[in-house]
């Protein structure tokens, strides 16, 4: 029985000022969109997209007594927040397959990003909706579906330099992956979620979730918490010629992965794999 969940569809970065975030990933390599302001609120956001799931760099442009949890995040950390799920098909057909499965989504909610084109301002939208914290454990989340994805999805914007094609895994810390497991087989089904001996590995449609203990996970960042994306690179030679010509630090992993350090990308530590 489908979760009517088909992967990850992005992954926010919360940045303490958004244009010098827009330099820092620019010279890693990415394109970036045009800054899209999400209506009604005083974020905004610049995206790095791929061909099925893409990166949001989220920052404030002024004062916005709604956004809390960016707001309370910053104050710690810049770095990855939060993930994004995609529907399979959309936001209500995705709601009654989780209700279906037991859990709890709410119903779907409307967002708008005014996205700021050469030629003229134009509004993606989007369909959200949430599952209680207890049925997504260790993991601040939420499901997005695209209304109008021909508006964030241009062939200028899907070729990055540094040759990253789009979303292996998310790398998470948390006290005891084992207890996590039990939810999301729920969630995912059974045979899509293993103990490794790296932790407890989810395989979400179309990129895994991989949970590990503290003492394993190479960071000091308290759990719970996203601690690295791994992010497929069509060419390893390639993607490593890049990096070293922007003067940007990375080390090359014994397993072929190509490291690149959190301080080099606001906080966010990038492992990219040839796949």
């Amino acid at each position: 029985m489908t979760n009517g969940i088909a992967g990850i569809d992005h992954i926010i970065i919360g940045v303490r000022d958004l244009e010098a975030a827009r330099r820092t990933w620019t010279r890693l390599g990415f394109t970036l969109t045009p800054r899209g302001r999400h209506i009604g609120q005083g974020t905004a956001n610049y995206c790095i997209m791929f061909g099925r799931d893409y990166l949001e760099l989220l920052g404030f442009i002024e004062r916005d007594e709604h956004a809390h949890r960016l707001e309370t995040f910053l104050a710690q950390r810049e770095g990855p927040m939060s993930i994004a799920f995609a529907p399979e098909d959309n936001a209500e057909a995705t709601t009654a397959a989780l209700t279906a499965r037991g859990l709890s989504p709410s119903p779907p909610r409307a967002l708008g990003r005014a996205l700021e084109l050469p030629e003229g301002t134009v509004t993606p939208r989007f369909s959200l909706l949430n599952l209680p914290p207890e049925e997504t454990p260790s993991l601040d989340c939420f499901i997005c579906g695209h209304l109008t994805p021909e508006l964030v999805r241009r062939p200028e914007w899907l070729a990055h330099p540094n040759g990253v094609t789009g979303i292996a895994a998310v790398h998470l810390v948390t006290e005891e992956p084992g207890a996590l497991a039990p939810a999301y087989r729920r969630l995912f089904g059974d045979d899509r979620v293993a103990m490794t001996v790296r932790g407890l590995e989810v395989d979400t449609g179309r990129n895994r979730l991989v949970f590990t203990r503290p003492a394993l996970s190479g960071t000091d960042v308290p759990p719970p918490a996203i601690t690295a994306l791994e992010l497929r690179i069509a060419a390893r030679p390639v993607t490593g010629a890049y990096l070293k010509s922007a003067g940007i630090a990375f080390m090359t992993l014994p397993d072929g992965r190509i490291a690149v350090p959190p301080g080099e990308a606001n906080g966010t530590s990038l492992l990219l794999t040839e796949s």
